[in-house]
């Protein structure tokens, strides 16, 4: 398969009025999976155009924001603008020498690591074992970098419980993403179904965040930071629920909402390397915790969130961690068994062997 270089790109997130009707702020952040269907059309896709030529990477306006270039670059970084990459900040500073990738969809990603011009990406949780099933094998999963960021918003403060949600209309994005398939499984999970309550979808998280501009009586699962963004400009709006909590009383493990994938060729050439990104990974994702507001000053100036108050303030809420070895095993497996339960072409087909989970004793 002929080799191509992709370019590092790191256009603004928009956070902006204009995107927000009402409440000021939004953002682009990918931050939930992509359906089943989408998830298998961008492998396949990549599969297609990584025989082929980057013109359509090279549509894509991207522009580079790695301090080394992809030829001098020890390591191939790939994630998705939000979260997942809100956790890569501090190691972009400390470790140049790698070339960054980020993307708003996860198919640019997927294209990298099939086409081998990704040594390691962040991408959702399914698309992983999408991407397991349809390589037969090629890539490897080494840590979990973001666990759940989506919540229910709402000013109704008698919504305590999932149950609460019995007769109520609520909006999210798009029937068969991970917003979905959580919600729908909680609510089984409680002795209630889809026919309980009226789930309205909608394209993009930002639809949503104008319902609730609109009328703060209405009920939103959103992801963070648009979560963030929405309360910050209404303060009737405020975290109900949290679907982690929700999901902590019938599951064990937490909801899987980020994974970092290696392609299995360059594990095998470049193990030291791999270990070594590990690390780094780590101490950049704990060191965003431990000090939001310097990790906020970053994530702006890389133009992940335009806005610093909204970093700042969503960073304690967007999950963002670095879970390794059997605890990373112990919970993917589990949330990859609920997923593929519901509907298993979300997950590939088939749940991924036990050599999907890298540093498994």
């Amino acid at each position: 398969m002929k080799k191509r270089k992709m370019t590092a790109i790191i256009s603004a997130l928009a956070v902006s009025a204009g995107l927000l009707a009402g409440c000021g702020g939004s953002s682009n952040a990918t931050t939930a999976a992509p359906t089943s269907e989408a998830a298998t059309e961008a492998v396949s896709a990549a599969e297609s155009s990584a025989e082929e030529t980057t013109a359509a990477a090279a549509e894509s306006e991207s522009e580079s924001v790695a301090a080394a270039s992809a030829e001098d670059a020890v390591i191939r970084v790939g994630a998705l603008k939000g979260p997942t990459s809100m956790g890569l900040v501090n190691m972009m500073d400390e470790h140049p020498e790698y070339s960054y990738t980020m993307e708003t969809a996860a198919d640019a990603i997927t294209a990298g690591i099939v086409s081998g011009d990704l040594d390691i990406a962040l991408v959702p949780a399914n698309l992983a074992s999408v991407l397991y099933n349809k390589t037969q094998g090629g890539i490897s999963v080494i840590d979990i970098n973001t666990t759940s960021v989506l919540y229910i918003v709402s000013s109704d403060e008698n919504l305590a419980s999932m149950k609460d949600l019995a007769g109520k209309t609520v909006y999210l994005t798009g029937k068969g993403t991970t917003p979905d398939y959580v919600l729908q499984y909680l609510l089984a999970a409680n002795d209630m179904s889809a026919d309980d309550v009226t789930l309205e979808y909608k394209s993009e998280a930002t639809e949503v965040a104008s319902v609730l501009a609109e009328d703060p009586d209405a009920i939103g699962l959103l992801p963070q930071p648009f979560v963030t963004a929405t309360c910050m400009q209404n303060d009737q709006l405020k975290v109900v629920l949290s679907l982690e909590d929700e999901w902590e009383k019938v599951q064990s493990g937490s909801i899987v909402t980020g994974v970092t994938i290696v392609r299995n060729e360059f594990l095998s050439e470049h193990q030291d390397l791999v270990d070594e990104f590990l690390a780094a990974h780590e101490k950049s994702a704990y060191e965003v915790n431990d000090n939001p507001a310097a990790a906020a000053e970053k994530i702006v100036e890389l133009g992940i969130v335009a806005k610093q108050p909204i970093a700042e303030k969503a960073i304690p809420m967007c999950g963002i961690t670095c879970i390794t070895g059997d605890d990373m095993k112990a919970s993917l497996s589990a949330y990859l068994e609920v997923l593929h339960g519901q509907a298993p072409e979300s997950v590939g087909g088939t749940l991924p062997a036990d050599d999907f989970y890298y540093g498994v004793q």
